[in-house]
């Protein structure tokens, strides 16, 4: 089957997070949304069949995991990405970053201190410091126009400070790198030596771009595996974020009970009907869908590739090697972050995430979302072009 990825959606009067919050984020709701990270695009037919007969049934009380769920996340890991887990590795969670803010909770105390690596996703910096914790800064490197873990100032860090955790993003958001195996090992046998727990935020998992494979951190080796506590979903994947959908897997045992000890109790790892249908139709039936939809995002990613360095050369597109975000370099540009971001909404008409938000490294940047028709992205960067040129 072909999948129309073309097709224009109104999402209006859908209560969608990237039309009604246009007005109190950007001040005004005039703009081309490409900025929340969810796509235009109609999740897979399959998912949408099997939560059709799901209501028509009619009745919806109290639902436990089948195991026909659990046995769709071993499968899909085993086949994608060449991890072997157990159905009792794997527990629901209501959100990655509910995921990993129970993680901190349950296994840090307030005052310890937790690495992250910016420019990355801003909830790893929020949230970490809403719960009292203090946010150690190892910026990632950026050269020959991709990222690079910074692992001689990782030693620094954890040579000098008494860290705990590290929340690691994997693949990068707003980056795109899909970390290679002897990356993550390495940041394993660091992080294993200095009894660091590496909460491992892997919503991007299966966007890896045709050419690239993505590696889960707690495959590559025993001593990841030991000290991981990996967060994934399909909501990237088939855009079903408002369903929400998200797991855990800890294949070490001891920390598995002590974080479903947190969960439990809060009754937190108690899905819902809905999550459990979309979940298994995801990974059971929709791997045609997925790759036909990353052939389109990454011809998204080429067309803003060659439409920048033909009409707007002053700005650059870090290429992502995952997921359907565009780190857009717009230093040559020589503007404040303050006038940048106002370049893009005021002249542009253009709803981006302004990079600052990302962390140290992310001023100068600005976070494109291609995960939409390309007639609307076109339009999108026309109106940039007018923009820069004005």
């Amino acid at each position: 089957m072909q999948y129309n990825f073309d097709e224009i959606i109104d999402r209006s009067g859908s209560d969608a997070v990237k039309l009604e919050k246009l007005k109190p984020v950007f001040g005004r709701d005039d703009l081309i949304p490409l900025w929340v990270a969810d796509m235009d695009f109609k999740s897979p037919p399959a998912i949408v069949k099997a939560l059709k007969q799901r209501v028509e049934h009619g009745v919806f009380g109290y639902t436990l995991p089948s195991e026909a769920y659990t046995r769709s996340i071993v499968n899909w890991l085993g086949s994608r990405h060449r991890w072997q887990v157990k159905g009792e590795h794997i527990n629901f969670v209501p959100g990655v970053v509910k995921g990993f803010a129970f993680a901190i909770d349950e296994f840090t105390a307030k005052g310890d201190k937790i690495i992250i690596q910016p420019p990355v996703y801003h909830p790893f910096r929020i949230v970490t410091e809403s719960l009292g914790r203090e946010v150690v800064n190892n910026p990632l490197i950026l050269e020959n126009g991709q990222y690079k873990m910074d692992f001689e100032g990782l030693r620094r860090i954890v040579s000098a400070d008494n860290c705990k955790m590290l929340i690691l993003c994997n693949p990068h958001n707003p980056g795109g790198r899909v970390w290679s195996p002897g990356e993550l090992r390495e940041l394993a046998d660091l992080c294993y030596e200095s009894k660091i727990l590496v909460v491992s935020d892997e919503i991007h998992a299966d966007m890896a771009l045709p050419g690239h494979q993505h590696t889960v951190f707690a495959s590559v080796s025993p001593q990841a595996e030991e000290i991981s506590l990996t967060l994934m979903a399909p909501s990237k994947t088939f855009n079903i974020a408002g369903i929400v959908s998200s797991f855990a897997v800890i294949p070490n045992k001891k920390t598995r009970e002590r974080y479903l000890a947190y969960l439990e109790p809060r009754e937190l790892q108690q899905g819902t009907i809905f999550a459990f249908t979309a979940t298994r139709a995801a990974y059971d039936e929709c791997g045609e869908w997925l790759d036909q939809m990353l052939d389109y995002v990454q011809a998204n990613i080429d067309f803003v590739k060659n439409y920048l360095k033909e009409n707007i050369p002053e700005i650059k597109a870090i290429l992502p090697e995952a997921s359907f975000l565009v780190w857009l370099d717009c230093r040559a540009l020589n503007l404040p972050q303050r006038e940048l971001v106002k370049l893009f909404i005021e002249k542009a008409r253009l709803a981006l995430n302004d990079g600052a938000m990302f962390g140290p490294g992310g001023e100068g940047f600005m976070r494109l979302n291609v995960g939409t028709s390309r007639s609307l992205l076109e339009k999108g960067l026309k109106n940039l072009k007018k923009a820069v040129h004005a």
